[in-house]
């Protein structure tokens, strides 16, 4: 955990905003959310034209008791009034995590049982394989046009230049260090803290400092504090003053001045779908679902590794065989590369790669170790020069990894997991370290489209770590399909 570090320079009044907070700070949030409701209703209207040409071409539909010219622009704003009520367009939804999307697909199934019983009771004769179509290509193309919008926000986000909601965080001093370390960790998210409160016993008679945090005031003052510094959000975080009726009292404060109170718990590295919030005896509890490391889950996704193992293998066959050839014509030695990795609950196995460095590359490891770019267990070099020519271009595009789908049809490893350590690395793992053990290894994971080589030990444990206590069939279709936008960036790839 970060340290504190407290510094006393002469203090400068936070001056107050020129106008109420939430104001000013959700300009740009209010424009990002008009612009999603122009995008809606675009790719609605190219869902109607493409429904409508596929059902009935150039011809004109016969039969039905309504015009379709009328029908058209009221399945559009149905859709999107759908959308607004199911809060697709909550500042709180978008922007961040599964539930937009999730949101966005309700949408379209609630309208289209809607429908579907006005119809039986109305009989209005619109033709139903005109709606089918609507609804599949409206569902499909709203969460696309979602995905890439997010992207945008995103890339935006992490450059400071999109919107952001500016955070006063409160709790005590270890706690508020921690939850900037996290919310800065992923900037993406949106959540920019600019100031904080801690306890009175904690605050000097002048301005402080927590690292390069602005203390802006203290418990007394929360709200004052968040108006002056502009704050749109007001994250509390544990303490051992902020005790429930103060918490309450603080809800109340600030009620009607567009500021948000969020509690971030000290539970951190839980995803969601482990959560459950349980009203017990007035308060909001938190259940905590244990991780899940065997059952009919973990027999599907074995069964989806080796599926998709053996149509990847048979499809890349002739790349595969080019690449060998490639890697033999370059230099002396054997055309794949075995090395003993540790797995499930610490057996060892031999993972297949082609060759990417000359013969005798654990020969010079020991001449080299000083060059070592990394902390940790681990050792890496950027330009390594035990990597051969063609060996850099296998890395660079992770195509000596290729190999491993054997791996993968043995059972030894799956196409999602942790990155397969080797049994020096296991022999000084600690208690929490060990854990990473508790599932297959896999040819990819989150360490892989989070930056690879360019992570820290500590990034890439923490991130192993998540993975195994959150996995799911859900997430290892995300980083399959993350994992190709990481290959082509080669980002952290040497």
């Amino acid at each position: 955990m970060t340290s504190a570090t407290l510094s006393t320079p002469t203090r400068t009044p936070p001056r107050p905003a020129e106008t109420p907070a939430g104001v000013v700070a959700r300009t740009d949030e209010r424009a990002y959310v008009r612009g999603l409701v122009v995008l809606d209703a675009a790719v609605l209207c190219v869902a109607l034209l493409t429904s409508y040409l596929a059902r009935f071409g150039e011809t004109t539909p016969g039969g039905s008791k309504i015009s379709y010219v009328l029908v058209a622009p009221g399945l559009v704003l149905a859709w999107l009034l759908t959308l607004k009520a199911l809060r697709c367009y909550d500042d709180r939804v978008v922007g961040y995590g599964a539930d937009e999307y999730r949101r966005v697909s309700m949408s379209g199934l609630r309208l289209a049982a809607g429908i579907a019983i006005a119809d039986y009771v109305i009989e209005v004769g619109v033709s139903r394989s005109f709606l089918g179509i609507f609804f599949a290509v409206g569902t499909l193309g709203l969460e696309v046009a979602r995905f890439a919008v997010r992207k945008q926000l995103h890339r935006a986000r992490s450059r400071g230049t999109g919107w952001s909601r500016k955070v006063l965080v409160v709790g005590d001093t270890a706690h508020v260090l921690e939850l900037v370390q996290t919310l800065r960790r992923e900037p993406y998210a949106g959540y920019h803290v600019v100031g904080a409160c801690i306890p009175d016993a904690l605050l000097a008679p002048v301005a402080q400092r927590l690292n390069d945090v602005p203390v802006v005031g203290s418990f007394r003052d929360i709200p004052e504090a968040a108006s002056a510094i502009g704050a749109d959000t007001v994250a509390v975080t544990a303490s051992g003053e902020l005790t429930a009726a103060r918490l309450r009292r603080l809800g109340w404060l600030l009620e009607g001045t567009g500021i948000d109170l969020v509690l971030a718990p000290a539970l951190t590295d839980v995803a969601g779908p482990r959560i459950h919030t349980r009203p017990v005896a007035g308060l909001p509890l938190i259940h905590v679902e244990a991780p899940e490391f065997r059952g009919v889950r973990k027999l599907v996704k074995g069964f989806v590794d080796r599926s998709v193992a053996v149509v990847v293998l048979t499809l890349l066959l002739p790349l595969v065989v080019v690449l060998a050839l490639a890697v033999r014509l370059d230099s002396r030695g054997p055309v794949f590369f075995r090395q003993t990795r540790v797995g499930r609950g610490g057996r060892e196995f031999g993972v297949w790669k082609f060759r990417t460095m000359v013969v005798n590359a654990d020969a010079l490891l020991a001449e080299l170790a000083a060059q070592n770019e990394t902390d940790g267990l681990l050792f890496k070099m950027r330009d390594d020069p035990r990597v051969t020519r063609v060996g850099r271009l296998l890395r660079r595009w992770s195509l000596d990894e290729l190999p491993q789908l054997f791996n993968v049809l043995l059972g030894q490893m799956s196409l999602v997991g942790p990155r397969p350590p080797l049994p020096s690395e296991v022999a000084r793992y600690d208690g929490d370290v060990a854990r990473r053990l508790l599932v297959k290894p896999g040819m990819t994971g989150l360490w892989q489209v989070s930056g690879r080589s360019d992570l820290s030990w500590e990034d890439g444990i923490r991130l192993d770590l998540y993975y195994v206590e959150n996995w799911s069939l859900a997430v290892d279709l995300s980083i399959l399909w993350k994992t190709f936008g990481a290959v082509l960036k080669a980002r952290g790839a040497y």
